[in-house]
This record gives C-alpha cells, sequence and structure tokens, in this order.
C-alpha cells in the first residue's frame, strides 16, 4: 500500500491536528447545547402547561451535532493516521450532515428569535393574567429580577426594576445569540475539515493508482 509523501504527508498531519482540534469543539458544542438545555433558569422559565417549546428545538440540535462530532473526529483521526479512503470518505460525508445541522440551528435560532420571545412573552402575560401569584410567576420574577407586564407593572417595585417582558426579551435573544454564534461558527470550521479530508483522499487515491 503506497504511502502519501511530501506535501500531501504535511496534510496528513494537518487533518490528524484539526481532528483533534475538531474533536475538542465537539465537546465544547455539546457542553454549550447541555449547559442551554439544563440551566436553570431557562429550565424554569420554558416549564408547564402550554409552555413554548421552540427554543429548545435548536438546542437539541446542537447536543446531536455536538455528540456526532466528537464521534467524528475520533473516526477522523483514525482515517487521516491510517490513510483510509474510506473513513475519509465516510469523515467527508458526516462532516457535510454535521455541517448542515449546524448550519440549521444557527439560522433556526437568528429567524427564529422572534417568534420564540414573543411566545414566552405571551405565555407569560397569559400567565400573569389569570393568577399573579401563582408560583410559575414568582420563578419568572425571582429568576429575572423583574416584576408585571409592560400593560401593568407593579405599583409597589422598585425604580430599576423592569418589567417581565422586557426581561424575557433581552434573556432568551442572549440565549438564541449564543446557539446562532456557536452552529455557524462551527460549520466554517467545518469546512477546512471537508478540504482537508477531500485533498488527502485523493492524493491516496493517485497514489495507489501509481503503485
Amino acid at each position: 500500500m503506497g504511502k502519501v509523501e511530501g506535501g500531501m504527508k504535511c496534510v496528513k498531519y494537518l487533518l490528524f491536528g484539526f481532528n483533534f482540534i475538531f474533536w475538542l469543539m465537539g465537546s465544547f458544542v455539546l457542553a454549550v447545547g447541555l449547559w442551554l438545555r439544563f440551566d436553570p433558569k431557562t429550565a424554569a422559565l420554558l416549564t408547564g402547561n402550554g409552555a413554548p417549546d421552540t427554543f429548545f428545538i435548536g438546542v437539541y440540535i446542537l447536543i446531536g451535532a455536538g455528540s456526532l462530532v466528537m464521534m467524528v473526529g475520533f473516526f477522523g483521526c483514525c482515517g487521516a493516521v491510517r490513510e483510509s479512503q474510506c473513513l475519509l470518505g465516510s469523515f467527508f460525508a458526516c462532516l457535510l450532515i454535521i455541517f448542515g445541522s449546524e448550519v440549521a440551528a444557527g439560522v433556526f435560532a437568528f429567524l427564529s428569535k422572534d417568534k420564540i420571545i414573543d411566545d414566552a412573552q405571551n405565555f407569560y402575560k397569559k400567565e400573569y393574567s389569570e393568577n399573579n401569584n401563582s408560583t410559575l410567576i414568582s420563578i419568572y420574577q425571582d429568576m429575572l429580577k423583574c416584576c408585571g407586564t409592560a400593560q401593568s407593572p407593579c405599583p409597589d417595585s422598585e425604580p430599576d426594576i423592569k418589567n417581565c417582558e422586557t426581561e424575557i426579551k433581552e434573556f432568551f435573544s442572549n440565549k438564541l445569540f449564543i446557539i446562532g454564534c456557536v452552529g455557524i461558527g462551527i460549520a466554517g470550521v467545518m469546512t477546512i475539515g471537508m478540504i482537508f479530508s477531500m485533498v488527502l483522499c485523493c492524493a491516496i487515491h493517485n497514489t495507489r493508482e501509481v503503485i
């Protein structure tokens, strides 16, 4: 079996290094996804009957993609070291799938931002109008350090306390910004991995043809 030499050998080790970094990035994406899913504030605000679940769709995409990235990064390292066309081809195909998932999570977060915020605000306003002393309303107010709504502010609240609609918007805007940036950022890095894997795969194919 022919081994790649010269510049392609450099690509081989670059791909190996990339995959190690890729594995670390997968761990980071998975950690961010799990943090967003099980963050006490987020979980508390999105529990209860009728609570909007749109936000968690993007989070679940991140968790799935992060897990897959870790697994694919490991097989990518094996493919680079063994110079296996099969493993490198599978690595490229998996990267393409993950690339689509990460872009989808990022685009979803940015495009669905207003809907997710509106759903959360409407859910809060509905619960507040039915019973403004309920446990759920107390959770919102304690977590976000807010009180009342834009139309029904708390009369005895301190001047620096904002209404909960404003705080809900700020809270979810920050979370969705994280999802969008992580998804699109990782997708951009994966483009480099796909290029390296295809270059090395073609080099291995050409080397074996010569032999």
